[in-house]
């Protein structure tokens, strides 16, 4: 446990590794609809770009949980972020959108080893019981990828074009990979030889899902995330194709909603210790519920204005700011010989479900931010639902 005092600079790595997805996808979200104009795809194919992506993020999150715990983080980190600097060159040189569409899922393939065997690595230096605080930190230091990426990204579609994103993703993967090789040292100490086998595979799955803590915790960080991928995957037809935002503009918007994400994280990291860990998750899920109701709400009556759109999702995103972290760790931390294969477990629900909910999205896609706010309504519903009635009563709780 005394690893971090000692190594001030892994916290920080974690969070290279851990937004990898959100950078991944947000980055190149002012260019969705430049992409579709220069391989002539309607939105719901360039949306494909993006539920590819998190059907890729989801499944090989289920391989390399399992490695991490037989051969260690640090080899399969190695190999992963090696795939994704390959996919994302493949990107980059995309000649039609079928093409694109296939070096995302090969992306993701690389890209997910980040969060899984991050927020693993986390687990293992810091215990059950501090890693909901560390979580915290990472996740509103993370924040600053969403928050900054669009922004970015709106300035090299506008002056470059769609495909200089991807290239500053291939220089966040080798600043990964260069963090990695240089300050990482390998954390898992408690390796597993028959981790891998088919047949432990498919008994430590089964095992992760017969716990109903485990359960309630991945389903209401699932659903929450849910309605994160809802906004990133509509709100650039709502904003962009719909009001007509520039890029750039877009990209400020953005930003304005992930500081919600921000503030939500900043109070869980502040608050931990004071607040139990599920009085933190209730208090995320309120905030949630209010703002997919006055974003539906709005959306339902027609008034859609950029404030509209912006304010109840920044509102929706400060709760998800105290329920993510939280959840997490309620979800991994009694799990410490399988630390990787209880992160990958989560990663894979959480993201297959927003990929579904993606894809839903983008088949009622009109220009109109109505599909986008409902199903971020939704998202809230369930996500205190999962919290409220699977979830059992924690000991926790009383420990405070």
């Amino acid at each position: 446990m005394d690893q971090p005092p000692r190594r001030p600079l892994l916290l920080p790595l974690v969070i290279v590794l851990v937004a990898f997805g959100p950078i991944s996808t947000d980055l190149y979200l002012p260019a969705l609809p430049r992409i579709g104009e220069v391989f002539g795809a309607g939105p719901e194919s360039v949306q494909l770009t993006l539920s590819v992506f998190l059907a890729g993020f989801a499944a090989g999150m289920l391989v390399y949980g399992p490695l991490s715990d037989r051969f260690g983080r640090r080899p399969v980190l190695i190999g992963g972020i090696l795939v994704y600097l390959l996919a994302t060159l493949a990107c980059a040189l995309a000649q039609s959108i079928e093409w694109l569409i296939a070096a995302r899922f090969l992306q993701a393939l690389g890209a997910c080893c980040g969060p899984v065997l991050g927020r693993a690595v986390v687990r293992d230096l810091y215990g059950p019981s501090r890693a909901a605080q560390a979580l915290s930190y990472v996740a509103m230091a993370m924040a600053v990828a969403p928050a900054a990426g669009p922004v970015l990204g709106g300035v090299v579609t506008q002056w470059v074009d769609w495909w200089a994103n991807f290239v500053l993703l291939l220089a966040f993967g080798g600043l990964a990979l260069a963090g990695v090789l240089a300050i990482l040292p390998e954390t898992n100490r408690h390796r597993d030889p028959t981790a891998t086998q088919p047949r432990r595979l498919v008994t430590n799955y089964l095992g992760l899902l017969r716990n109903r803590t485990y359960l309630g915790y991945v389903v209401t960080v699932g659903a929450g995330y849910g309605g994160i991928f809802a906004f990133i995957s509509g709100s650039a037809f709502a904003l962009i194709g719909g009001l007509g935002l520039t890029p750039l503009a877009y990209g400020f918007c953005f930003a304005a909603v992930v500081a919600g994400y921000m503030v939500g994280s900043f109070a869980s990291a502040r608050l931990y210790g004071r607040i139990p860990l599920d009085g933190l998750v209730r208090l995320g899920n309120l905030a949630m519920l209010a703002g997919g109701l006055a974003g539906a709400a709005l959306a339902l009556a027609g008034l859609w204005s950029v404030a509209a759109i912006v304010l109840p999702t920044a509102f929706y995103l400060l709760g998800c700011g105290l329920v993510m972290p939280n959840a997490q760790a309620g979800a991994i931390g009694p799990f410490p010989r399988m630390a990787g294969a209880a992160a990958a477990m989560l990663g894979f629900l959480q993201m297959s479900s927003a990929a579904l909910l993606g894809i839903v999205v983008g088949q009622f896609q009109d220009g109109s931010p109505t599909a986008m706010m409902l199903a971020i309504l939704l998202s809230a519903v369930a996500s205190a639902a999962a919290h409220r009635w699977i979830v059992p009563p924690r000991a926790l709780d009383r420990a405070g």
